[in-house]
């Protein structure tokens, strides 16, 4: 498991993180499933390029809590790496990851690379551009599922990601949000603030040691 530990900044000024590219795959076993998930670190991915705790704690509370995802409609916001997504397709669901424009390619890569011995008991898994607050009319509002892994970190978005999740929900759809609690970005401030605006709110677990909560969200 790959694990930011202590470490606060999702942008450290010495991390490789935006060194020369340079790319990793690491294996993981989540749920049963074995995913091998290409990491391309470089300064155009950034903080996409990772493999985030919080992504892998959400795979587990699945799996702690044996959530069903077969024939679930799932969308997965600013997906990264797809670990998260890419499990929930492994899984039965009906899945689109999106993320950024310079995060295509690699969401393209790691669902390329992880297709089942026998096929995709779903569908294959569809990888789109999203960009909060601007591109999410063009995506339906019926979905049973929106995923969020460690994607609050920057306070200028969360107004835009409020009304992103807002439309996506629009057909009751539920939202599972993980994230590192970041203090110096307020992170806190979105889930006592912001998202409680439009939604109601639950936190489902905390992490003392990651710093890291889980939490469900419902339209209101």
């Amino acid at each position: 498991m790959i694990s930011d530990g202590d470490e606060e900044d999702p942008f450290p000024v010495d991390d490789r993180l935006f060194a020369d590219t340079f790319s990793q795959e690491t294996a993981y076993t989540l749920c049963g499933q074995e995913l091998k998930i290409r990491q391309v670190f470089g300064a155009n991915l950034g903080v996409a390029a990772p493999v985030w705790e919080s992504a892998l704690q959400l795979c587990c509370y699945f799996e702690d809590q044996s959530v069903d995802l077969r024939g679930k409609r799932i969308i997965e916001l600013g997906a990264g790496t797809g670990v998260v997504g890419i499990l929930a397709a492994r899984m039965g669901a009906a899945v689109t990851l999106t993320d950024l424009p310079l995060a295509i390619s690699q969401l393209q890569a790691n669902v390329s690379a992880n297709i089942p011995p026998n096929g995709w008991p779903f569908s294959l898994p569809t990888v789109l551009p999203l960009s909060w607050g601007e591109d999410q009319m063009k995506f339906p509002s019926d979905w049973d599922l929106v995923l969020c892994a460690d994607i609050i970190y920057l306070p200028e978005t969360y107004p835009l990601l409020v009304e992103t999740l807002a439309h996506l929900c629009k057909s009751r759809g539920l939202v599972y949000l993980s994230s590192k609690m970041r203090k110096e970005h307020g992170t806190q401030r979105f889930y006592e603030e912001y998202l409680p605006g439009r939604f109601n709110v639950e936190l489902l677990k905390h992490d003392e040691n990651q710093n890291i909560n889980i939490y469900r969200a419902s339209l209101k």
